[in-house]
């Protein structure tokens, strides 16, 4: 039987016109982006609290302090690179990702591909084990009512200490 370990991530930011907008790494021309520290990938920043928690790693905010200068206008998809490589390191497989981008506006289905490709690339991982998805929040809330966008993910991780005849197996048949 396959050992899994799941995390849950949520980040929110509220628009800024003086930024880009740059969700799971991909920059999205003609709309404000969103304020933050860095530079409020809220998509990536849920991503990276899903997969520490699935480790048991803490959060983002240990890992990445919103107070540190370091961290000032960095990159997202960086951080992202950043933990997959030390979870990679350490002997964590990812299984899969999903995310959930909840804005009113832009429509960001256009951009789905986009976001699953620069994610995968991000975590070292194929396509098949990104989702991504989009919902308006049908005008419910701060980010249905347009004030911000929102971001929920969820990590399965293998753990490190995972019956090797279990990491031979590969994913299960509904991860394929």
């Amino acid at each position: 039987m396959l050992s899994v370990r799941v995390g849950w991530g949520y980040d929110a930011h509220p628009w800024a016109a003086s930024r880009p907008l740059v969700l799971c790494g991909v920059r999205i021309p003609g709309h404000e982006g969103l304020a933050g520290h860095s530079d409020g990938d809220a998509a990536c920043h849920a991503l990276v609290d899903a997969l520490l928690g699935a480790a048991g790693e803490g959060d983002i905010g240990r890992w990445f302090p919103p107070g540190d200068p370091r961290w000032r206008d960095a990159s997202s998809l960086g951080m992202l690179r950043q933990v997959a490589a030390r979870l990679a390191g350490a002997g964590w497989r990812i299984e899969n990702v999903d995310v959930t981008l909840i804005a009113a506006h832009p429509p960001l289905a256009p951009w789905r591909e986009g976001f699953v490709q620069s994610l995968a690339g991000a975590l070292g991982v194929e396509a098949a084990r990104v989702n991504v998805k989009a919902s308006s929040g049908n005008g419910l809330g701060f980010s249905g009512e347009g004030s911000g966008l929102a971001a929920v993910a969820v990590a399965v991780l293998e753990p490190p200490d995972a019956p090797e005849a279990a990491r031979e197996a590969g994913p299960s048949p509904a991860a394929r």
